[in-house]
């Protein structure tokens, strides 16, 4: 029963990181008018649950085996961090910030498996690989999409407006969806490792660290779910606060940050995809003119994500304490 539990908290997490994330895949789409919020959340979930089928899972393997010695994954750890995890995710949604669920989970690990093991619980070249992800998926976003404004722009220098705006609403359509498919991709993973390390642990695996086919199924359906039901809050900070969009730079936005998210998956580092597309609308609202970002809208997010790892480490030590206690 506890096993059933652990696994039922792991997937609201995976449910809570779709609600809380849908913003990144649809803001841009929304905010340039190409598609009605309702119909936005319906797409990116229809990606966001086929994902699988376009990656493996090294990502799952990175937060199973790659945050916390896998020998020291108790029932506790992963009650602290998934429980830390989601109190972080709920306090930012109802703030509206857009921080990173995937950060906020590896926080909670990191907290919970401390308090397990100490620091020698840690596995630093799969934390190392997490952290400098912190700081390159935002800076990679950013330059790639300020580098497809400026092909676009060449490209179209002389195209009537009218002509132009009509191609890249076409062209959102693709790359929201390869948006949607690299958020699936790397966020539901997070989970997987986690269920994944769960059996593990429970003597439950056989055949060695491995993630089952229904645990994929089932963490692709419940990001997808999330994603349905929407982040309202956050898709007006990313959509509307950061800087105005038009087609095509949305169009450039998603494409920059599908790039970044492809590339990070298929090396199996959990990126943030709020950071990633945080720093592609920067990106093409830089493109125009620095004055177009609001940076003091662009300044509170990163502080949110500053803050998001020890705050949600700190919840993780908390929760597991009250785990043990139990």
């Amino acid at each position: 029963m506890v096993l059933v539990f652990l696994i039922g908290v792991a997937l609201l997490f995976d449910f809570l990181n779709g609600l809380h994330d849908a913003a990144n895949s649809i803001a841009t789409i929304v905010a340039t008018r190409v598609l009605p919020p309702a119909l936005a959340v319906g797409w990116a979930a229809f990606f966001n649950f086929i994902a699988f089928l376009f990656f493996g899972l090294h990502v799952a393997n990175t937060i199973g085996k790659g945050i916390i010695s896998p020998d020291l994954i108790t029932d506790q750890v992963i009650f602290g961090a998934l429980s830390g995890a989601i109190i972080w995710n709920v306090v930012t949604w109802i703030a509206g910030i857009p921080s990173s669920s995937s950060h906020a989970l590896v926080g909670g690990l990191l907290g919970a498996g401390i308090c397990k093991g100490g620091l020698g619980a840690v596995v630093v070249s799969g934390v190392s690989k997490t952290v400098m992800a912190i700081f390159l998926s935002p800076a990679v976003g950013f330059a790639l999409a300020l580098l497809l404004v400026l092909i676009v722009s060449w490209l179209f220098v002389r195209a009537n407006p009218l002509f132009a705006d009509r191609v890249f609403r076409r062209l959102q359509f693709v790359s929201a969806s390869a948006y949607s498919l690299g958020h699936g991709g790397n966020d539901a993973q997070k989970t997987m490792g986690i269920i994944a390390v769960l059996l593990y642990s429970q003597g439950q695996m056989s055949g060695g660290f491995h993630v089952p086919f229904w645990v994929v199924l089932a963490c692709q359906a419940a990001m997808a779910l999330g994603t349905l039901c929407g982040g309202w809050r956050i898709v007006q900070t990313m959509g509307s606060k950061i800087t105005r969009l038009t087609p095509p730079q949305g169009f450039c936005a998603e494409t920059g940050g599908a790039i970044t998210l492809f590339t990070a998956t298929a090396f199996g580092i959990p990126v943030s995809t709020t950071h990633t597309i945080t720093g592609a609308i920067v990106g093409v609202g830089a493109a125009r003119r620095v004055s177009a970002v609001r940076w003091n809208v662009a300044g509170k997010i990163a502080i949110a994500w500053v803050v998001t790892l020890p705050a949600a480490a700190l919840g993780g030590a908390l929760f597991y304490w009250l785990g043990a206690l139990g």
